[in-house]
């Protein structure tokens, strides 16, 4: 995408990266919002519905899945950028891949059909799992749930399947096309894929389960935030404070509220039952008094955010794909003296294969090996695969900027500083830190994933496989703010941008420090909340 952008569309490395960042964090946003409508109003069957009609006149390379039909409308937008004359910036130069700067019409087109596709991915990625689990659902009657009979875990694996086949093929096949056809073909191929995805969906529709939409877990947080304002003066004697009664739905797990985030607890307190509930139990007003479910989900939210937060510069790291792209694009690519020369592009593959052999050797030879040593079932907690994740990140890098800052001596004596010359350094050199910053992500992301799932109530589990995603969305932001900043100061320092377009001209190195000095910053941020949310679960087993 970023060689469409600087390429066919003329514009600056640094507007086409920020243009990426903020189509990323929009397309990992919008899930977010996909699932509150799903589960409020719309139901699963219609998001998906409405996202796959959309996502079809879209196209994105990087989320086209099977079962992604939501991206259809930005695919074929996206796809006629392509084909109609008007919808690009004209090119002087062929062979440079020189084009005038675009005109507003056509950068207005262009992010239109950015912004379709991450509605389309909002409307598919919050709800596809969710409703192909509802698939699985048996009744009480027949004495079996999707756990016991494995189905559900099975769904998982083939859905992960069929997500990691999209990306390698449009990491590989697809480029490939877009590299020696065309980006006409090259956005035509997924946009015929997503319109088979579309019809092959709405075909079965007659056989789905369809549940439907009940009440938003959002709307419940905001009724405890406005439930603990309105109760904010009340105050009790002694005796009152003894026998509190707290408003405890049928079935609940919970008698009393903790004493974590204590100012929350009056959002549940009954002050006059006859007033504040009904016949059934039931409260009178939701917005004046809340359940203790409630006002527990919202302080598990409430205390993750710390270690949540901590994912976001690793997305940061993980959203500088468009530089390693412009480094592949100016080294060469050719494997060994062969004639086969790898798509720029399609260096991302490294990183997604990386992952694959991780989790089936990390599965199948580490957790066995180890458990047989210890003599009972072992594997490394959450904790200590988010902190290896984030020394990993570190070291990718330090390596990312020690690799750029030798290529760029080399391309400075071979003369080859301008106008994306090929230089002699093989673009092999790459793949070390490719592989280091996919390995971090597979150990952090699926760590962080089953914290959250684990932390969570499991009336919360849908919003808390959709946290990793969101810190995702926010990295591009912060990945946009720091790019900016150093493109700006940079400038002002020396007569060329450090993230400068011409990577022989730029200081990729430079900028790959920085980004390393901040991920040993957050790794410390990373020890202090992990010791403080650990200590504080300690003392709560303790005093249970």
């Amino acid at each position: 995408m970023i060689l469409y952008l600087t390429g066919s569309y003329g514009l600056e490395m640094a507007t086409g990266a920020n243009i990426i960042f903020f189509w990323s964090a929009a397309t990992n946003f919008t899930p977010i919002l996909g699932a509150f409508l799903a589960d409020t109003f719309a139901g699963r069957f219609r998001m998906i519905g409405f996202g796959s009609i959309l996502s079809l006149m879209v196209h994105s390379i990087t989320y086209t899945t099977i079962i992604d039909v939501f991206h259809s409308l930005g695919m074929t937008l996206l796809w006629s950028t392509t084909t109609i004359p008007g919808a690009r910036p004209p090119c002087y130069s062929t062979a440079t891949n020189g084009c005038n700067s675009p005109t507003p019409f056509q950068l207005i087109l262009l992010c239109s059909t950015l912004g379709l596709m991450s509605m389309g991915s909002g409307g598919i990625r919050s709800s596809t799992l969710a409703f192909g689990a509802d698939q699985l659902v048996r009744t009480e009657e027949e004495g079996m749930t999707p756990s016991r009979g494995g189905l559900l875990g099975s769904f998982f694996n083939w859905y992960y399947f069929s997500v990691s086949f999209a990306v390698l093929f449009a990491l590989t096949c697809e480029v490939y096309i877009q590299d020696h056809v065309g980006w006409q073909a090259g956005f035509g191929v997924p946009l015929f894929l997503m319109f088979l995805s579309v019809i092959s969906f709405f075909l079965a529709s007659s056989f789905y389960v369809k549940a439907e939409p009940k009440s938003s877990l959002f709307t419940g947080f905001a009724q405890v935030i406005v439930a603990s304002w309105r109760n904010r003066h009340s105050k009790f004697s002694t005796q009152q404070r003894s026998e509190r009664l707290y408003h405890v739905a049928k079935g609940s797990t919970f008698e009393k509220p903790s004493e974590k985030l204590r100012f929350l607890n009056k959002a549940c307190l009954v002050k006059d039952p006859k007033l504040e509930l009904t016949l059934e139990g039931a409260a009178v007003n939701p917005s004046h008094l809340c359940t203790v479910d409630q006002v527990e989900e919202f302080k598990s939210v409430l205390r993750i955010i710390p270690l949540w937060s901590t994912a976001i510069i690793l997305g940061v790291n993980a959203n500088q794909t468009s530089f390693r792209v412009l480094q592949a694009n100016s080294m060469d690519r050719h494997i060994l003296s062969s004639s086969f020369e790898i798509p720029a592009g399609s260096f991302g593959t490294f990183a997604l294969i990386t992952i694959v052999l991780w989790l089936v050797l990390y599965d199948r030879v580490f957790i066995p090996w180890a458990s047989k040593v210890k003599g009972k079932p072992t594997c490394l907690d959450a904790k200590t695969r988010m902190g290896i994740g984030f020394l990993l990140s570190i070291a990718s890098l330090v390596v990312a900027a020690l690799v750029e800052s030798i290529r760029r001596d080399r391309a400075i004596r071979e003369g080859t500083l301008s106008d994306y010359p090929s230089s002699k350094m093989s673009a092999l050199w790459l793949v070390p830190q490719i592989c280091l910053l996919g390995l971090a992500e597979a150990l952090c992301a699926i760590a962080q994933i089953e914290f959250f799932y684990s932390e969570f109530p499991k009336s919360m589990s849908s919003i808390s496989s959709n946290l990793w995603g969101l810190a995702m969305s926010v990295a591009s932001l912060v990945a946009s703010l720091i790019m900016s900043l150093i493109d700006h100061v940079s400038k002002q320092w020396g007569q060329h941008s450090w993230v400068s377009g011409d990577v022989n001209k730029g200081h990729y190195d430079y900028y790959y420090g920085v980004l390393a000095g901040l991920s040993l910053l957050n790794y410390m941020y990373f020890l202090l909340c992990s010791r403080g949310y650990w200590q504080d679960e300690k003392v709560s087993q303790d005093t249970n």
